[in-house]
């Protein structure tokens, strides 16, 4: 089989293409979602489209990053979206088959990235990091009734991604263990019914 030089071209452009899409949707990632603020749009235009005229790069720019945005807001699976990138490729001023397939790809290779940062961004208060628990005998007390009973140690780590982490440490004897599974249930139950109204 031999290829004339027009398809050869063709498949080249578009091989080229592919590449300078994969490289924006990548440089959008980094830039909104990975907080890298070297990457900007200039550069992007610079290093991928110095070609493309700039009203034209923005238009493209724009239209990628409010599918990349469209799409991680609904923290889309494979399934939904193949549909919404049809649906997309059949809009009017939409994208192209070819640019169909790159989105693909790339949210395939991004969507666990993009979504453990947009649930960073939205973390503003400390958060469990890690809880260790274990039962223990008291062999030795003050008291010796307190003597040989059992005793629910919990330690928690406690903090944000850039803060040093604390530690808390609670010790349970049966009852206040009792006492804490008991509010567990109630707080569980009102989640439950406010889920249910909404």
């Amino acid at each position: 089989m031999t290829w004339s030089c027009d398809a050869v071209a063709v498949i080249m452009a578009d091989a080229e293409n592919a590449k300078a899409l994969s490289g924006l949707l990548n440089g959008i990632a980094q830039s909104r979602y990975y907080g890298n603020l070297e990457i900007t749009e200039e550069l992007l235009k610079t290093e991928l489209y110095s070609e493309l005229p700039l009203q034209e790069f923005k238009a493209l720019h724009d239209k990628m990053q409010g599918i990349i945005k469209s799409i991680a807001s609904a923290d889309m699976d494979l399934n939904q979206i193949e549909a919404f990138l049809t649906a997309q490729t059949k809009k009017q001023g939409g994208i192209t088959a070819e640019q169909s397939v790159v989105i693909a790809k790339f949210w395939k290779n991004h969507k666990k990235k993009i979504r453990e940062s947009l649930i960073n961004q939205t973390r503003w208060e400390n958060q469990l990091k890690n809880l260790k628990w274990r039962v223990d005998v008291k062999s030795q007390s003050k008291h010796s009734d307190q003597v040989n009973s059992a005793a629910a140690i919990v330690e928690m780590e406690i903090g944000t991604k850039d803060k040093q982490s604390e530690f808390l440490c609670l010790e349970l004897n049966e009852a206040k263990l009792n006492e804490m599974l008991k509010k567990l249930n109630e707080v569980e139950e009102s989640l439950a019914a406010l889920t249910q109204i909404s």
